[in-house]
């Protein structure tokens, strides 16, 4: 457990708001940001007072390591609002165990729960009004640590900066997805940081993915670094299987991502009394539903989409169209997921915090 206490935050706030610039109902996902940002260092060993200031750009010496050795690590979140214009986050432990066991991963030093927590907690109360009561509507909300220490000497930074940026979202939705299963590249290798969200782990896939791209694909599929026959991620996201009735997803490791929706979909599943099997698929089991019919969806799994259908896949230059379902169990788990996160639904798993 980290030690250090900081039980202060400065808090700066702007003037005047920009909040009634904003076309709420056509926002690009990622592209808005708040009026506000928290901002904390670590340096000379010890991490510094956080602020809570104007969200605006920041200098840094063209030697910081952030630069050159690629320590960067992140989380995806979001808050809602329900209809009693109350504040809440989603499983928010979660996220914050797995960014101290990225920057664990990255050389970097933890986060303390009372920096990250407190903090998250306080800028979302000074920027409430940002948060759009409905459900489709969010606020997406990015933790994110650099190395801003100098020198292009190849060692761990000494200093780093700890940041919360927020982004007013609607519902995300990237309209019919058709993905690539992937024969060569690989997200990630045993040994590697494929269980982290450092930024290197999605720069790498953006070359394969605009290959996929070019030949007319959303996204690809991941599959292991060592035979690729095994299914592993869809692009960014967890991915799940259904085939007949059964719903299969890979199990964690070093090359797979912990994803907080992944666990939330397969205990909602398994609530709703659907089958959930938690092992290795392979990709011979994939192209032999698609023949016999019992391969019945894919979809990938995230914060910002929740569920992503894909109606179609394809390997060694056949494609695989998938069937057209009257109920699906995608959607049903959505449904059930997103009526939770914005209160619509009880909640009987306590994965909701009240701000």
């Amino acid at each position: 457990m980290v030690s250090d206490i900081i039980s202060e935050i400065d808090i700066v706030k702007v003037a005047t708001t920009k909040i009634n610039e904003v076309d709420f109902e056509n926002l690009a996902f990622g592209n808005v940001f708040t009026d506000h940002m928290l901002l904390c260092d670590f340096k000379d060993g010890a991490w510094q007072k956080p602020v809570i200031k104007k969200y605006e750009p920041f200098l840094l010496d063209p030697s910081a390591k952030v630069f050159h050795y690629g320590q960067a690590i992140f989380e995806g979140m979001k808050a809602y609002k329900d209809q009693n214009d109350d504040v809440w986050l989603y499983r928010p432990d979660e996220n914050f165990v797995r960014f101290n066991k990225s920057a664990v991963r990255m050389a970097m030093p933890e986060v303390p729960e009372n920096i990250f927590m407190n903090g998250l907690k306080e800028i979302l109360k000074i920027e409430k009004d940002w948060i759009k009561e409905g459900k489709g509507n969010t606020l997406y909300i990015r933790p994110f640590m650099i190395a801003i220490g100098t020198g292009v000497i190849a060692q761990p930074s000494t200093q780093y900066r700890f940041m919360i940026i927020l982004s007013p979202a609607k519902a995300y939705y990237s309209g019919e997805v058709k993905v690539l299963i992937a024969e060569h590249y690989s997200r990630a290798a045993n040994g590697g940081i494929g269980a982290a969200k450092a930024a290197g782990n999605y720069s790498a896939q953006f070359y394969p993915t605009q290959l996929a791209h070019d030949k007319g694909f959303q996204q690809i599929i991941w599959t292991d670094d060592a035979t690729h026959t095994k299914l592993e991620e869809a692009g960014t996201m967890n991915v799940f299987f259904r085939i007949n009735d059964t719903l299969l997803t890979a199990p964690t490791s070093e090359r797979i991502l912990d994803g907080v929706t992944r666990k939330s979909l397969i205990d909602l599943a398994k609530r709703e009394g659907y089958k959930v099997d938690v092992r290795p698929v392979l990709v011979k089991e994939l192209i032999n539903g698609a023949k016999d019919g019992s391969l019945k969806e894919i979809f990938g799994a995230g914060t910002a989409a929740v569920v992503n259908p894909i109606i179609g896949f394809s390997f060694q230059d056949v494609y695989y169209e998938l069937p057209k379902l009257e109920k699906s169990m995608a959607l049903d788990l959505k449904e059930k997921l997103t009526n939770i996160q914005h209160k619509l639904a009880e909640d009987t798993f306590d994965w909701t915090v009240k701000i």
